[in-house]
This record gives C-alpha cells, sequence and structure tokens, in this order.
C-alpha cells in the first residue's frame, strides 16, 4: 500500500471493508509469514538488556544496521525501535525488548526455515561483545514486570497507562511474555471465514503443543503456558475467542462491526503517538473523537487500530496465529507447518472443519480456558487434546504431501511435523520437559534454561 493510499481519508465504513477484502489472493499467491520472539539477557548475569548503553538493545539495532546488508533503521525521536529488509522481514522490538523477527511473506515452510537459520546466524554475527543470550520461552522464567526494561516506544507508553484498567495481567503480556505465530492468506470472503472458525477453535491444540512457559520468579506457575493464560486477563474487549465469528452472516462486515467497537489506544500523526485510549474509532471516523477534535480518520489509523485487536486468531489482511508460546528453534518450523497442512489444503480444512463444527461456544471456550493448565490432557466432548493432536496432524500431513513443495534434497513439507509428531507420541508438551528437569536433574533451579534453551 502506498504512503497517498494510507493517508486517504476515510469516508465511510466501505473503506475498511475494502481494506480487510484487499488482503483476497488466489492459491498461487498464497504466502507463509513466520514471527518469533525471544527474551534476551546478558550472559553469565543472566540479567536483562536495557536499551540504553554501548551493550544495549538501540545500540545492538545500530549495529545490525550497519553492518547487515539490506537492514535499514526506523526511527522513534531519533532512535531506532526497529529494523526493516529490503527482502519484506522485519524485526521489532516488544515492550521488555524482546526481540522479534517478523517474517517475509514466502512460498515454502524450507524458506521459513532457511529464513530461521540466516536470522539466528545474523544475531550471532551482531552479539560479538555484546554477550546476550536470547532465550526461546514463552515467558521470562525469572524476572517480572518491574525487573525488565522499557523500550523507547511511544504507543508502548500509552498501553501501560491503560493496561491496568481493563484487566489483571496486561503489563505482563506486554513485558514477560514471547509468542511464535504464522500469518496465512485466504482466496475469499468464505474462504476467510471457513480458515478463521477452524483456526480458532483449534487454537487451543497449538496452544498445548508449543505450551512453553511453566516458570515465574525462578518456580513452577502451576501453567504449562502462563502465556496462553495471562491473555484471559489482559482485556476482554480486544482477546479471546469470537463466538459470534461463528454465527450466520460473518464476515468482513461482521469483523469491521467488531474491530470498530474495541476501544482505540492511540492516533499516530508524523511520529507522535497521541493518547485515546479507550475511545471509540467511530468517533474518530465522525471527527467528533474528544482526544482530538475536529480529526477524521485515515486508512493508515485503520491499520494501526486493527494492529491492536489481539483475539487468538486475528484478521487483517491475513490470517495470524497467536496461540503459541515461542520455543526452541527446530520446534517453530514446526507451528507454520501444522498450520498449513491444515488450512492450505480444501480436503484438509474440510476434515479439519468436520472435527469442530459441531463444538458449541460454551465448549470451544471452555477448551480453551483448559489447555493453558491442562495441555494434551485437556478435554472436548470426551476427546483429549492429545487425540484431537494426533488427528489434525494426521490430517496436516497429507495436506502438505498434496503441497508437494520440496527442497533441494527432494524432501516435502512433512518434515517439520516431526518435533509435533515426537511431542504427542510421548504424551508431554515443551513445559512438561522443562518441568522434568527442574524436578529432576536441574536441582529446583532455572539456571539451566539459560544455556540449553538459548538459541
Amino acid at each position: 500500500m502506498s504512503d497517498s493510499d494510507r493517508s486517504a481519508r476515510v469516508e465511510s465504513i466501505d473503506q475498511l471493508i475494502d481494506f480487510i477484502r484487499s488482503g483476497e489472493k488466489p492459491p498461487e499467491r498464497w504466502r507463509v509469514g513466520t514471527e518469533h520472539e525471544k527474551i534476551g539477557l546478558y550472559s553469565g548475569s543472566y540479567r536483562p538488556v536495557p536499551y540504553e548503553g554501548p551493550r544495549g538493545i538501540g545500540a545492538l539495532l545500530r549495529r545490525i544496521a550497519e553492518r547487515e546488508p539490506g537492514w535499514e533503521p526506523v526511527l522513534e525521536a531519533g532512535q531506532p525501535i526497529a529494523l526493516a529488509h529490503t527482502g519484506g522481514a522485519s524485526i521489532t522490538l516488544e515492550p521488555g525488548g524482546q526481540f522479534e523477527l517478523s517474517g517475509a511473506p514466502l512460498r515454502t515452510i524450507h524458506e521459513t526455515c532457511d529464513e530461521f537459520h540466516d536470522h539466528l546466524a545474523m544475531m550471532k554475527r551482531a552479539n560479538e561483545g555484546f554477550d546476550i543470550a536470547w532465550l526461546g520461552l514463552g515467558i521470562n522464567p525469572r524476572y517480572g514486570v518491574t525487573d525488565v526494561p522499557v523500550m523507547p516506544k511511544g504507543r508502548y507508553r500509552i498501553m501501560t497507562d491503560y493496561m491496568p484498567k481493563v484487566g489483571t495481567l496486561g503489563l505482563d503480556m506486554m513485558y514477560r511474555t514471547c509468542t511464535v505465530q504464522t500469518n496465512l492468506d485466504y482466496a475469499s470472503e468464505a474462504d476467510m471465514v471457513k480458515k478463521l472458525r477452524v483456526s480458532l477453535a483449534l487454537q487451543p491444540v497449538g496452544t498445548a503443543l508449543f505450551a512453553n512457559s511453566p516458570f515465574t520468579e525462578g518456580k513452577p506457575n502451576g501453567f504449562l503456558s502462563f502465556r496462553s493464560e495471562i491473555w484471559r486477563h489482559t482485556d476482554p474487549d480486544r482477546s479471546g475467542m469470537l463466538p459470534w465469528a461463528f454465527e450466520p452472516g460473518m464476515g468482513f462486515e461482521r469483523w469491521v462491526d467488531y474491530a470498530l467497537d474495541v476501544p482505540m489506544y492511540f492516533v499516530k500523526r508524523g511520529e507522535k503517538y497521541i493518547d485515546v485510549a479507550g475511545q471509540s474509532f467511530r468517533d474518530l471516523l465522525a471527527g467528533r473523537l474528544p482526544g482530538l477534535p475536529d480529526e477524521r480518520a485515515t486508512i493508515s489509523d485503520w491499520s494501526n487500530h486493527v494492529s491492536t485487536i489481539f483475539p487468538e486468531v486475528r484478521l487483517k489482511r491475513y490470517l495470524e496465529m497467536r496461540g503459541s508460546d515461542s520455543g526452541r528453534w527446530r520446534r517453530l518450523p514446526s507451528l507454520p507447518a501444522f498450520w498449513v497442512g491444515l488450512l492450505y489444503d480444501d480436503a484438509s480444512l474440510d476434515a479439519a472443519w468436520d472435527i469442530v463444527k459441531g463444538w458449541t461456544a460454551e465448549e470451544r471456550q471452555k477448551l480453551r480456558d483448559d489447555v493453558p493448565k491442562l495441555g494434551l490432557r485437556a478435554t472436548i466432548r470426551g476427546r483429549s487434546v492429545r487425540d484431537l493432536a494426533t488427528q489434525c496432524l494426521a490430517i496436516g500431513r497429507e495436506g502438505l504431501k498434496r503441497r508437494n513443495r520440496l527442497d533441494t534434497e527432494g524432501r516435502d513439507e512433512t518434515r517439520y511435523l516431526e518435533p509435533l509428531d515426537d511431542l504427542v507420541a510421548r504424551g508431554v508438551t515443551p513445559a512438561e520437559e522443562l518441568l522434568e528437569g527442574f524436578h529432576g536433574a536441574w536441582g529446583g533451579s532455572v539456571a539451566p534454561i539459560y544455556t540449553e534453551y538459548a538459541y
């Protein structure tokens, strides 16, 4: 989208609908985008990494921009707060300094895996003299909100002020957690609706398979995915399982109606973030926003607003699978493999829909509520998530086989499901592997995580 398109004033809700509709692509143009976040701690002391200083996050961003071809800094108030790559990827900062690779839209999961390798190799080069250990976990295992440095991004200051007003764990979400997510395309409104429904209903399966946040303050917290539990207590206006998405009439317009009723965080003008937290986008459309009287909405405002909505699956101009904890790098390509296998093949999508189409909103919600603590042992209609995961992996494997996207050695994308096959066969989540170490060889300490789970 050009700068002029993004700055265009919104004259009608139809423009907002068309913005979402513009994501439609024919199957031959479908891509896979994968994002993953990681926690940075200084090696040896394992203290959080601040933004400032010669070994801080800001200096690391500047080094990457100076030394690595294709990376350009994104500045706010003259400071680098992100990096953009000419190939379509970006590196962004979460509120507590979590480093996020937002991968480029790629044709295959093989390319995604290569992107991971290239990124980690680059981070290793950039890390010389910084000595930062990057951890693949769903939550910072030791440090709390007040222990974590704050990144200098205007939108995060606004969110930090607002979060305690609408939930009890919103700041934990911002400053402590890490996710891996996959972004996928849709061909039409009907295709979007079917994929959204299937992925919403099965998102708890993805949560269980990647559950990897059992420690806080250095001790077990009683959950397998505390990151997922945190989202239950963040902000009910902008998160959750979207039960209305399964009702008749679901489509782009219904999504826009929902998004319009989600309270805003900010309006951005130039480099300045203007705090309008809790106010209505509908008022901005009408020029009646209390925080900005007579100001009218632009497409850029709408794009920013949609990016501040956090359901289990988010619709932008693609669908984002948001339910999974970050983890070890060898398991990260398994997430796009899981969802691509289910959603990018018609027969697989039909089979997945057959699993979930009879579930009620109450049953879906209970499953989502149970999985953070029970993982693969959670049940719905007498079936365990482990059984569901086994069935989903079998369906997805066939979908990936039919895609028939081969690497240079002639292997298809099913090989990326192998780490998940192993977990399901053993009936454990990544969190339970961590807990086994804590209660066994680690002697009640989380310290070994800093080396064993470092990238």
